[in-house]
């Protein structure tokens, strides 16, 4: 196809030559509790054109959308970002001082977290450079270079963000969860602004959506206060994000150009009339749509998807993650998806919580090709989606395990020491060189191909009864979901684990995580915030004090160090039935304040000394607790008319190189958005 006339997704771009394999490492960069790693794409040269021009646009959508997740983590995470690159780029003062590699530090954090606050932590993590010297760095270079805001003077600048920079008192926690306080007063995540926690619910209340296929109140808008009235301000073209919600469209059409099929263009062009009006019914349509595309071997996520960073898990982070289909390892979950109706009809929950018919449940192993938004560069590595749980009912759902990324942690991780620390005997250590890898991806699997599409709402049952703590609860069940059926035998009749002993691997790494490794990622004195972590935590000291009695999980202590040792693996799966039971009963009637009983009891509060003990350890071994990712870089090749011939990847972009290119390519948002 002829290149069109220059647009946000029409720049060319030099051709540059892949490297070759051999020259292919996985390490990129290491700093404060993070390390950077990059991952590879097997199979994108064997693609067809077509499918690679579409990967090429849908990643250039991906890209554009990066400016919206800042912004919405904190309304001033935009400014401090541009003006410490700023700095970061022209600074003319000495770079070697300790106090401009702090300011690199720094930067590096906020470009991993897509803000000021810690993306796992949710605390705002504070400078460890002066604010004399910042003030000096900035005042040092050209006004013209940094982000001033409708015509405001530097030291107005300055006066704005170093307080939000510098002081312990000022929007400490990204997302509270804490219990008893307003929520969205004490968070200093962007999705509300002058209003109260308990106006945003009477507001939501007032139009809350009962028909039949309702929409998902909240998820693409802010909610602020103007002339006393509580109102939405909507994500779309023209609206809030209206600038990078166009550019997104604008390459999303060109996608929809090199389509592999009609099924997947009319998922292309929904989410653009989506983008375009803001509408959840149109977004509705969009998910029933993607559900239905299922022939595709190129597919993508790209939009408000995940409510994690809301502190009422209404409002949803933009994120992405272009994919195709791994056709060999899809295999394995083809057969889990297949036997959906068993799994289902065999779980351990209440027959009345029981779906009669699964539909629609399709899983696949995917090969990422970029990830962006609240994917980058810490991404999971399974997805399930839509989240609404009516069309999962009526339509089904997708599932994904990301096994290039899963591949690039287990590489990474060869030579780290971990199991020969952590691990209480050889025989642990031997089962999981054997069958570690297999089992988690296993778990993964499970988890979102089976776990989140389980079970069923009784009638009358608010998709969003259990408030806060949904997500910890949620992840829980698909979590102890995936960890019975690890150890079932229809698994091993399927040929996906080799033998009855494989599942034990999974069920330490899962119990020693939940009880002691996940708490090195933990600061001195700070709880567990982010629901995953509460969620592990929840179902290994659930099953652990249920088990004590019968001294099914116990810890050992050996040379002054604390290990987890499983005594009775049969036991521990009945365990995780029992607990899979209670949560889908609170799932399905919606019971709030059992839900509320158990994520406080089991969830939040952590063992101070056995933390410090682990967070001892892991220093040594120079581990860090943290990984993300930099991405491939895709380059058009054109011929003389115009045509892309092709498309190369070339996997030797750094960390900050990549971060100071999307931000010069990719920034098209207002510093600051109303």
């Amino acid at each position: 196809m002829a290149l069109l006339a220059m647009t946000a997704c029409n720049k060319k771009q030099e051709q540059q030559q892949t490297p070759a394999i051999e020259d292919f490492t996985y390490h990129v960069d290491q700093f404060y509790d993070l390390e950077i790693l990059r991952y590879r794409v097997p199979d994108f040269e064997q693609l067809s054109l077509q499918q690679k021009t579409l990967v090429y646009y849908l990643t250039e959508a991906a890209l554009r959308g990066r400016d919206i997740l800042y912004d919405q983590n904190c309304k001033h995470n935009l400014c401090i970002r541009r003006t410490l690159e700023a700095v970061y780029e022209n600074y003319q003062g000495d770079k070697n001082s300790e106090d401009f590699k702090n300011l690199e530090l720094y930067l590096k954090r906020v470009w991993f977290s897509n803000g000021i606050h810690h993306h796992y932590g949710e605390d705002k993590f504070l400078p460890e450079f002066s604010q004399d010297f910042f003030t000096e760095a900035v005042k040092s270079i050209d006004a013209d270079k940094l982000p001033l805001w409708n015509g405001e003077s530097v030291d107005d600048m300055l006066a704005r963000i170093e307080p939000v920079m510098f002081r312990n008192d000022t929007l400490m926690k990204k997302c509270n969860q804490a219990e008893g306080q307003d929520l969205i007063a004490t968070s200093a995540c962007n999705y509300y602004e002058g209003v109260t926690q308990a106006e945003v619910e009477a507001y939501y209340a007032a139009h809350k959506d009962t028909s039949e296929a309702p929409i998902s109140l909240g998820l693409n808008a802010k909610i602020i206060k103007r002339n006393g009235v509580v109102e939405e301000q909507v994500y779309k073209v023209g609206g809030l994000y209206g600038d990078a919600l166009s550019d997104i469209a604008d390459c999303l059409k060109k996608a929809a150009e090199y389509a592999e099929n009609e099924q997947q263009k009319e998922v292309i062009l929904n989410l653009v009339s989506y983008y375009e009006s803001g509408d959840l019914h149109t977004f509705n349509d969009y998910c029933i749509a993607w559900v239905k595309d299922i022939n595709s071997r190129v597919d993508f996520v790209n939009g408000f998807t995940e409510t994690y960073g809301d502190p009422l898990g209404l409002t949803a982070s933009w994120e992405s993650i272009v994919n195709f289909k791994n056709l060999e390892a899809t295999e394995r979950t083809e057969k889990i998806a297949n036997n959906a109706q068993y799994f289902e009809d065999n779980s351990p929950v209440a027959p009345e919580y029981k779906k009669k018919e699964v539909k629609g449940v399709t899983a696949k192993v995917i090969t990422a090709a970029i990830l962006a938004g609240d994917c980058y560069p810490s991404t999971p590595i399974g997805i399930n989606l839509p989240n609404a749980n009516w069309i999962r009912q009526q339509y089904g759902s997708k599932s994904v395990t990301i096994e290039n990324i899963t591949e690039a942690y287990d590489e990474a991780a060869k030579g780290y020491g971990t199991s020969k620390e952590f691990f209480w005997s050889e025989e642990e250590i031997e089962r999981s060189k054997l069958y570690g890898t297999m089992t988690d991806n296993l778990h993964t699997d499970l988890h979102e191909c089976l776990g989140h599409a389980s079970g069923q709402l009784l009638p009358g049952v608010a998709e969003d009864a259990l408030k806060e703590h949904a997500k910890t609860l949620e992840e829980g069940r698909a979590d102890l979901f995936g960890l019975y059926y690890c150890a079932d035998p229809k698994i091993v009749e399927l040929g996906i684990l080799p033998n009855m002993e494989a599942y034990k691997a999974q069920y330490y790494e899962y119990m020693l995580n939940g009880l002691m490794l996940q708490l090195r990622r933990i600061e001195p004195g700070k709880d567990l915030e982010e629901a995953h972590m509460r969620n592990r935590q929840m179902i290994a000291q659930w099953v652990y004090e249920h088990g004590q009695a019968e001294n099914v999980v116990e810890f050992k202590e050996r040379d002054g160090k604390h290990f987890i040792v499983i005594n009775n693996y049969e036991r521990l799966r009945e365990l995780f039935g029992e607990l899979l039971g209670i949560v889908q009963d609170i799932k399905s009637r919606g019971d709030y304040e059992a839900g509320k009983a158990l994520v406080e009891t089991y969830a939040v509060k952590v063992n101070e000394p056995l933390k410090l003990e682990i967070r001892e350890r892991y220093a040594k071994l120079n581990v860090a607790p943290y990984k993300g990712f930099v991405n491939p870089v895709y380059k058009p090749v054109f011929d003389k008319n115009g045509n892309i011939t092709d498309v190369t990847i070339d996997y030797t972009e750094g960390y900050v190189e990549q971060h100071l290119r999307y931000s010069h390519d990719y920034s098209v948002l207002p510093t600051y958005n109303e």
